[in-house]
């Protein structure tokens, strides 16, 4: 039925958008600041770890958000440390942590659980599911509400956990944050001219400290969702990616954040019709590839960064170290 698919691609959308979101508006919120965080990727990917980590060893949904919480922050004041206080070059160290997480997750993986790198499966009753009990599932949607509402309304909107409405909510939030708060707006001013900031009695080194504690506290979440609510266990660079992307529809989004939801929203349709299309058969084409469904969200990150975006222009002090004027 055709409301069926539209409500299914629906839900699948804003399932697959919300760790893209969530990893976009911490990245957003770090660069900001001044702070570039090529670091995203593997942020989540060591939250995901943490959060399946300790949550099958201690069978609770709340263990496992806190680890993949301190664990992010743990890495974004790493980040910091080597960026903020000893002014490194933070592309570098960015990088660094990608490469750190991509490696260690792996090694503690097979260390704890000697499953090749994997956690445990994650029960049931510790997952985060949807808030509606049954709704995940078209037909009990269109069974409660009729076709048409049910199907779009019913599973496509209202089916899903906490997070996903949480990470929406926080595109709301933090433009308010940054547009309508005194600290948000000493955070942007941070990131376009430290030394005016400074000069106003004002810390520079604490509000980017604070920007990424911000950032890994969402980058927490994204790794979070990732075991806890999509997936039901960790596996290996299980990311693919995404925090790449992620940071790909920030700067899509000109480091704003409706345009940066809008471009989740298009990273993610692509994704969930990726998901969609495996084996479907074009008349007159033949089955479509599968590499080629699955590279499309990578093809359009290369094709819209190559130039399609428009003049984006970044925060002015975006990665340059603040050394005080004595």
């Amino acid at each position: 039925m055709d409301e069926i698919l539209i409500g299914s691609m629906l839900a699948s959308t804003l399932r697959v958008t919300t760790p893209l979101l969530l990893c976009a508006l911490a990245g957003l919120i770090s660069e900001r600041s001044g702070v570039i965080d090529i670091g995203l990727e593997g942020k989540m990917l060591f939250a995901a770890f943490a959060a399946a980590a300790a949550a099958s060893a201690s069978h609770s949904t709340g263990m496992g958000l806190a680890a993949a919480i301190a664990v992010a922050c743990a890495m974004s004041l790493i980040h910091g440390f080597a960026c903020v206080t000893h002014r490194g070059d933070q592309v570098v160290s960015g990088v660094a942590l990608n490469m750190v997480a991509a490696g260690l997750t792996v090694v503690l993986g097979i260390a704890w659980f000697a499953q090749g790198g994997q956690t445990p499966p994650i029960t049931a009753d510790v997952r985060l599911t949807g808030l509606i009990a049954g709704w995940s599932e078209p037909e009990a949607a269109v069974a409660a509400l009729g076709p048409w509402l049910g199907a779009i309304v019913g599973h496509g909107l209202l089916s899903h956990n906490l997070l996903v409405y949480l990470a929406f909510f926080l595109v709301a939030g933090v433009w308010f944050f940054l547009e309508r708060t005194k600290p948000g707006l000493r955070l942007r001013a941070v990131g376009e001219n430290p030394a005016m900031v400074d000069a106003a009695g004002v810390s520079v080194p604490r509000l980017r400290y604070a920007a990424l504690m911000l950032n890994g506290l969402l980058c927490g979440l994204a790794g979070a969702y990732l075991t806890l609510a999509q997936n039901a266990s960790f596996s290996p660079n299980m990311t693919a990616g995404r925090g790449y992307i992620a940071l790909a529809a920030m700067i899509f989004g000109k480091w704003k954040p409706l345009p940066t939801l809008a471009a989740c929203l298009l990273f993610g349709f692509l994704d969930a019709l990726a998901i969609r299309m495996q084996g479907a058969v074009i008349p007159g084409v033949g089955e479509v590839p599968v590499q080629l469904i699955q590279a499309l969200p990578y093809l359009l990150t290369v094709i819209l960064l190559a130039g399609f975006i428009g003049q984006a222009l970044a925060p002015k002090a975006l990665g340059r170290p603040y050394l005080k004027e004595r």
